[in-house]
């Protein structure tokens, strides 16, 4: 399978959500299909992480696309997103994603659930991943590591708002910048998605 090239990512934000929909996440022997992501669009977006300005954490969004940006959160789940344009400081987070190479590694990783349960929701993909905040920065379009591949594009889009940013602006909290494979089963609160 290929590699999508970096200047893949060098668009909005909101096109390269859409279209990570059935690309695929390769990290060793776990290769994942991305079912369900959320766009951030930047300083402007009072949800996304570079709305406070520059810090070492979020360092990675600020530099061009096609790089990973792996945070922390509440210090259990590292969280997956994706770096897009071109030093704008804006990035897509990876919801959910449905095995394809390494199911057994993945159940092992997510001591030993089975069904859906083991990618629906971005911590539990960062762990199928085996991440941690060491791979932020890593570019995901050369050999190795963590890569991104063409994978299968999505037939159809489920389209809603973003999932626990009760701390943003009304007008960003309202704003339809989730997207999911209709056709997947490998899906988050899949009731607020049209």
């Amino acid at each position: 399978m290929t590699l999508l090239p970096q200047d893949w990512y060098f668009r909005d934000v909101v096109e390269v959500a859409r279209d990570l929909i059935g690309r695929h996440v390769r990290r060793g022997r776990v290769t994942l299909r991305i079912t369900e992501v959320e766009a951030y669009r930047g300083p402007t977006d009072s949800a996304a992480h570079t709305s406070m300005g520059r810090t070492p954490r979020n360092e990675p969004m600020w530099g061009d696309g096609g790089h990973s940006y792996v945070y922390l959160c509440y210090g259990l789940h590292n969280m997956l997103n994706i770096v897009t344009g071109r030093g704008e400081g804006a990035a897509v987070l990876i919801r959910s994603a449905e095995p394809v190479v390494g199911e057994a590694l993945v159940r092992a990783r997510r001591g030993g659930k089975s069904g859906t349960v083991l990618l629906t929701g971005p911590g539990k993909l960062g762990q199928a991943l085996d991440l941690s905040t060491k791979w932020s920065g890593h570019p995901l379009f050369t050999p190795g590591g963590l890569e991104l591949l063409e994978g299968t594009p999505a037939r159809r889009l489920i389209i809603g708002p973003r999932i626990g940013i009760d701390y943003a602006r009304p007008k960003d909290i309202r704003a339809r910048l989730r997207f999911a494979d209709a056709d997947s089963d490998w899906v988050t609160h899949r009731s607020k998605l049209r």
